[in-house]
C-alpha cells in the first residue's frame, strides 16, 4: 500500500507500507559461478542461469574475476562526490541526458529518495561529458578513469552472461546477444545511486505499526529495465527487492558488496519471444545509513531491431511483440512513468497484429 506524505514538502515522495510476515520462505536468489563455467561444471552453470532468467529474471554471479580492489576505489570515489555540498554537485547537471540528478526520475513525474549520475559507456560520449561531471568531483580524473576501468570489467561481465545465455538457449552464433552490447555504437549506460538516510521528517511516519506492518521511504520505485540486461552492485545497506511473477510478492535481496546481480531486461524478454521476463524491481532507503549502488545497463544500439530470435523459435511459434528498433522503443518508454508496463504498447494483441 502507498502512503503519500503529509509534509508537503515531501509530498511527492512515498511510504510504502508491508507486512513482513508475508514475505515468502525458502526463496534463495540463484547464484551463478562464472569461474565454474569455464570447467566441466559449465552445462550445470548454464541450467541454472537459463532457470533463473525463466523463473525469476534475477540472479546472483560470483567469481566474475572483476577486480575487488577496483570496487572499493570507485566505492570511495561515488561517497567523496555525493559528500559534496549540493551547490557543487548541481554542477555535474542538469541531465542533459547525462549528468547528475536528484530526486526526480525520469521526466513524467516520478520521484524518489535518491541523488545519482548517469553515464554513457560509450568512450567518446564518456570523455565530453565528463569534463563537467567528473572535474566537480575532488578527485577529478582519478575517479574517471576508476569509473571507465570498471565500465570496462563490468560490461565484459555482461558480455559473458549473455553468451552463456545463448548457449544455454542454443542460439548460434554464442555472440549472438552480446554482439548487440559490443556494438560501437551501443547505447548502453552506466549509473551511480545515492539514497540517503530517510530524512528526519519520515522518522515518525517509519515507525512500527500494528501486527508487524511497517513503512519504508521509497527511493526508486518498482519498474522493469528497457535494456537486454542490466549489472548491479551495491554496499552492504540492504533495500532492493525484486517482485516474483505472480506480480504481488516481494523478496528482499540480501547485499552482497564483492557480487554482482542481473536483471533480465525488457529487450531480452522480446528477444527470447517472452520465455525471459524482465523482473519488476524497487528500492528502499535506510533511516540511518547510505546505500549505493553502481548498474551498467546494456543497451542495444539506436537502430537495432528488436524482435524474437530466428533461432530460437520452435515451429509454428508465433511472435508475441511487433518489431521495433531500440530507438523506438526508447522514445516510447521514457514518455511512460516508471512503473507502466512499456511492453504493451508492443504485444502483437494491443498493436492489433
Amino acid at each position: 500500500m502507498v502512503v503519500s506524505s503529509t509534509e508537503p514538502a515531501l509530498a511527492r515522495y512515498s511510504l510504502i507500507e508491508n507486512c513482513p510476515c508475508q514475505a515468502p520462505t525458502g526463496i534463495e536468489i540463484p547464484a551463478v559461478d562464472l569461474a565454474a563455467a569455464a570447467g566441466e561444471d559449465r552445462d550445470e552453470v548454464m541450467r541454472i542461469l537459463v532457470r533463473a532468467c525463466k523463473e525469476l529474471g534475477f540472479f546472483k554471479v560470483v567469481n566474475h574475476g572483476v577486480r575487488k580492489q577496483l570496487m572499493e576505489r570507485l566505492d570511495a570515489q561515488a561517497g567523496r562526490f555525493f559528500a559534496l555540498p549540493q551547490t557543487e554537485k548541481d554542477k555535474a547537471g542538469p541531465l542533459d541526458p547525462m549528468g547528475y540528478g536528484s530526486k526526480m526520475i525520469g521526466r513524467n513525474g516520478d520521484f524518489g529518495w535518491i541523488e545519482y549520475l548517469l553515464l554513457s559507456t560509450s568512450p567518446n560520449v564518456v570523455s565530453e561529458n565528463s569534463r563537467t561531471t567528473f572535474s566537480v568531483s575532488p578527485d577529478g580524473q582519478s575517479f574517471r578513469t576508476t569509473a571507465e576501468e570498471y565500465m570496462r570489467a563490468v560490461k565484459g561481465v555482461a558480455c559473458e552472461v549473455l553468451e552463456l545465455i545463448a548457449e544455454g538457449l542454443k542460439i548460434k552464433p554464442r555472440d549472438a546477444l552480446s554482439s548487440i552490447i559490443r556494438d560501437d555504437k551501443s547505447d548502453s549506460l552506466f549509473r551511480i545511486n545515492h539514497y540517503p538516510p530517510s530524512p528526519p521528517e519520515f522518522q515518525l511516519q517509519l515507525q512500527p505499526l500494528k501486527c508487524g506492518h511497517n513503512r519504508k521511504l521509497l527511493g526508486f520505485g518498482e519498474h522493469t529495465d528497457p535494456q537486454l540486461i542490466s549489472v548491479l552492485r551495491s554496499n552492504d545497506i540492504t533495500g532492493l527487492q525484486v517482485c516474483l511473477q505472480d506480480g504481488v510478492t516481494w523478496v528482499s535481496v540480501p547485499p552482497d558488496p564483492f557480487s554482482f546481480f542481473i536483471n533480465v531486461g525488457d529487450s531480452l524478454q522480446v528477444l527470447t519471444n517472452g520465455r525471459f521476463k524482465s523482473v519488476k524491481h524497487r528500492v528502499f532507503t535506510d533511516p540511518m545509513k547510505s546505500r549505493v549502488s553502481m548498474i551498467y545497463f546494456g543497451g542495444p544500439a539506436m537502430n537495432q531491431k528488436i524482435a524474437a530470435m530466428e533461432g530460437l523459435m520452435e515451429e509454428g511459434e508465433q511472435s508475441l511483440y511487433k518489431e521495433f528498433t531500440w530507438s523506438e522503443y526508447k522514445k516510447s518508454a521514457y514518455k511512460s512513468r516508471l512503473g507502466d508496463n512499456r511492453l504493451a504498447f508492443f504485444e502483437k494483441s494491443a498493436a492489433g497484429q
